[in-house]
């Protein structure tokens, strides 16, 4: 079965080619004893077209409209609402399009926290260029700029290096139920991040990386010491996987990571 009706409108009004939601993602995080269900998640963002346009609209007014986004923002929209977390972290936000799907799905709920970490890179110059990361932060633009006002009010949103704010901040937090990363994608950095929020993740949780091209066997190595499989999104670098729900295998060469240097 594929996503319906509202999940199609909702691909097309954001208008990113790369998004159309991977229902065999979903079925590998979640499980597939209830396909109707997990489809009906995503129908819901066909009520949701006023959101997806007003992304693009911000994409297209600062002259980025291929800007670099999230590939599956409609996946994050179901996993939040299907795991109901009262806490998401992510590392990386760039223009925001993960960021504004995790806090309407946080907002469907009615409960729950995104805690976001960014570290920006800004545009060089007036225009665009090849010089510039795919994910520069257009003239003007701070993090999170195409994430719409309405869904920003619950937002924790915290600037700078994830090697000192995310220790920090799964300190403050007493669980996390998903976790994002797409930040410094290196196999040190990975590692860290992943070694850091593991002592908090819940029973069940879901752990995503993005871009794991570069990031060697980090998160096979991750999955491997958790004893769960990893799951990737068709022939793409993003990845997860499902934090077992019963006892944690015990990590294995030691603790939490380090913060490698840059």
């Amino acid at each position: 079965m594929t996503p319906g009706k509202g999940a199609e409108r909702a691909f097309r009004a954001l208008g990113d080619p790369r998004s159309r939601p991977n229902r065999r993602w979903l079925d590998g995080l979640l499980g597939s004893s209830d396909r109707e269900g997990t489809d009906g998640l995503l129908d819901e963002l066909g009520a949701c077209l006023d959101v997806e346009r007003e992304i693009r609209r911000r994409h297209r007014e600062a002259g980025r409209p291929t800007y670099a986004q999230f590939r599956a923002p409609f996946e994050l929209y179901a996993l939040v609402r299907r795991l109901r977390p009262e806490h998401v972290v992510e590392t990386g936000v760039s223009s925001g399009v993960s960021s504004a799907h995790f806090l309407l799905a946080l907002q469907k709920n009615g409960r729950g926290t995104l805690h976001s970490i960014d570290r920006p890179t800004l545009q060089r110059g007036r225009r665009f260029t090849a010089r510039d990361s795919p994910v520069a932060l257009p003239p003007g633009r701070a993090t999170g700029w195409a994430v719409p006002d309405g869904l920003r009010a619950d937002w924790d949103l915290r600037i700078g290096p994830s090697q000192r704010l995310l220790p920090e901040l799964v300190r403050e937090l007493p669980t996390v139920g998903l976790f994002l990363h797409d930040s410094l994608h290196t196999a040190g950095h990975l590692t860290f991040e992943l070694e850091t929020v593991r002592p908090k993740l819940s029973p069940g949780a879901v752990v995503l990386a993005d871009n794991t091209v570069w990031t060697g066997r980090a998160f096979p190595r991750f999955a491997r010491s958790l004893e769960v499989p990893v799951v990737r999104r068709g022939r793409t670098d993003l990845v997860g996987l499902r934090v077992p729900e019963g006892p944690e295998p015990p990590a294995r060469g030691g603790g939490a990571g380090r913060p490698p240097s840059l």
